[in-house]
């Protein structure tokens, strides 16, 4: 039954429809991103970017290297719309796309995560058969059909996001309204909707939709019944989120998934404007199915395992933010943070005391201030660059955090030096203070 479900062959018509909206949009998100200045501020102007840890090689291009980066990927994506050379670009862009995320954390988003996660996930499926130059050029290649599991890894990759991203806001900032108004304030200028935004009646129901919208959205698209009635509230969600929160491409990457839940031929005769097919009734295990079968199961294991790994770490995820990232905890909380370097000379005990603007731009600072891997990050570079002067410094600091609109405690234990401690992937950092009540 399982075979049978997995490989039965169905119309390719959502897949193919998805891979035009899909490169289309990652290809306005690479050429936004320098158009906007995103590059500019992200990768040009910083000294240094703080990459995931154990990636502190991965550092941005010099000069307007970052700029041809963004270009070049911004063209693959036109590529693979048109389904030009469709496998070598979607690798090419899945490989250039996981440099960014890698290199660079200070914009962290987890729709960045999705979206290379997703770029893999399309440069193996076979998006190019049809409406594609691949398929025109090679009219061998040429197919009309795919396999099931193709449509559910993508349907089941959706159900993980969304339910962990409702899951998570089952806390109490979220549930009490606090955190959406710390969301709103910053939006009280915007056109029209600054005001409305800062009504409580508003927070009650964004609060309350969130939560809703991300747990039923998925269930309620594949059932016939509602399918209609969730792709209306789909759009009006993400273009909500489109507007107020000014997230990028994912809003309308969210509302062309949606593609996977309608029928194949609905989606052919909006979007390919082709006859009905014939699915053909013969079904047969391919030779590859344990393959298949095999990395399908150990990939959704690790989506699943993933965003629980935080309950693995001492204290609570909102305060260390261990096993925050990678776990779909999206728009949980508002950090604040004060924080002072000491640096003390082991030889001779001079202390100086680094100002940050020399180092760090105003994001940077805000990131080092609150967060624990960017404080860490931070004093192993200010151990490097004494060290090449010769000197061999111990790295204390100062620093105490606030979440939301609580109070602020002491976030860094004073008394540990920084530069001579490891970071621990896989267990709690002990130098991190113990929460305390919000």
């Amino acid at each position: 039954m399982l075979d049978r479900f997995l490989f039965k062959k169905i119309d390719n018509a959502q897949l193919v429809v998805f891979r035009i909206f899909y490169g289309f949009l990652v290809s306005a998100e690479c050429y936004g991103a320098i158009i906007t200045g995103w590059v500019r501020r992200t990768l040009v102007e910083p000294k240094f970017t703080f990459s995931f840890i154990g990636f502190e090689w991965l550092q941005p291009l010099p000069g307007y290297g970052m700029y041809f980066y963004f270009a070049i990927m911004g063209t693959l994506g036109l590529f693979i719309m048109v389904g030009y050379k469709y496998r070598f670009n979607a690798f090419a862009f899945a490989f250039m796309w996981t440099g960014v995320y890698l290199m660079q954390k200070t914009s962290y988003n987890n729709h960045y995560y999705l979206l290379m996660l997703l770029a893999f996930i399309m440069a193996f499926f076979p998006a190019h058969r049809d409406a594609s130059l691949d398929a025109k050029r090679n009219p061998v290649l040429r197919a009309q059909t795919m396999a099931n599991w193709i449509r559910w890894t993508i349907i089941l990759q959706l159900f993980i996001v969304y339910t962990y991203a409702s899951v998570a806001k089952l806390y109490g900032d979220w549930l009490d309204f606090t955190f959406i108004d710390v969301l709103m304030r910053p939006k009280k200028d915007y056109f029209l909707v600054g005001e409305l935004l800062q009504q409580k009646w508003v927070h009650v129901a964004v609060a309350v939709f969130g939560i809703l919208f991300d747990l039923l959205i998925v269930p309620a698209l594949l059932w016939k019944r509602t399918r209609k009635i969730a792709f209306a509230f789909s759009i009006f969600f993400h273009l909500f989120n489109s507007y107020v929160f000014r997230i990028g491409i994912f809003p309308y990457l969210s509302l062309a998934f949606t593609v996977f839940f309608f029928e194949p031929q609905t989606i052919r005769n909006i979007f390919l404007r082709t006859k009905k097919i014939d699915i053909p009734k013969v079904f047969e295990v391919p030779k590859n199915r344990n393959v298949i079968v095999g990395i399908l199961g150990i990939y959704f294991v690790v989506q699943l395992m993933l965003p629980l790994r935080h309950h693995m770490f001492q204290d609570d995820v909102l305060w260390t933010e261990e096993g925050h990232r990678l776990s779909w905890r999206m728009m949980l909380r508002g950090r604040q943070g004060t924080i002072q370097f000491k640096i003390v000379n082991k030889e001779n005990n001079r202390v100086t005391y680094p100002k940050l603007d020399d180092y760090l731009t105003d994001k940077q600072k805000d990131r080092v201030a609150c967060y624990p891997d960017f404080t860490w990050q931070f004093a192993q570079r200010l151990k490097k660059e004494y060290a090449e002067k010769g000197e061999d410094v111990q790295i204390f600091v100062r620093n105490k955090v606030k979440i939301n609109d609580g109070k602020f405690y002491e976030f860094i234990d004073p008394t540990v030096d920084l530069a001579s401690v490891p970071w621990k992937h896989f267990s709690h950092n002990e130098w991190i203070c113990p929460s305390q009540s919000q």
